[in-house]
């Protein structure tokens, strides 16, 4: 592990993950109108929160680094929006299924970025922030097995 210093690497690579983050919403969003299931819905209202909080965070972390903040996700959400939409020709399951899969790929992002060494307290918070999104991961591959 080498230390990340230079601010507008860290600016690049917490901008990144709010843009992840946004597309994450946008899936949530998607789900949410779309899920029969009244507890899937509450459970998943819970976990796009969670992402709300992660980009309030973020956010601040990369205005305290002389950055600013992105405020909107990339063209990855088209894709994560479209594996829901998809889904939603196939009910619940199909949609708890996609949603999985995205959250795989926050997991995959955030576990990429506590690897690095980054300076106190971005470091801590990004390992919330994956605790989070193991969670999230953990309760769809749960109910999906229900």
């Amino acid at each position: 592990m080498t230390e990340i210093v230079d601010a507008e690497d860290i600016v690049k690579k917490l901008n990144d993950l709010i843009e992840l983050e946004y597309d994450a919403i946008a899936a949530y969003q998607a789900a949410i109108e779309r899920l029969e299931d009244k507890n899937y819905q509450s459970q998943l209202n819970i976990f796009m929160q969670d992402h709300e909080n992660h980009i309030a965070a973020l956010s601040q972390l990369v205005s305290q680094e002389g950055g600013v903040p992105a405020d909107k996700g990339d063209m990855k959400a088209i894709l994560t929006k479209g594996k829901v939409v998809i889904a939603d020709l196939a009910g619940d399951e199909a949609i708890l299924k996609a949603m999985l899969m995205n959250e795989e790929v926050t997991n995959k992002s955030y576990e990429k970025e506590v690897i690095q060494k980054y300076p106190q307290p971005i470091q801590s918070i990004l390992q919330d922030h994956l605790a989070d999104e193991r969670r999230h991961k953990e309760w769809l591959e749960v109910a999906l097995l229900e």
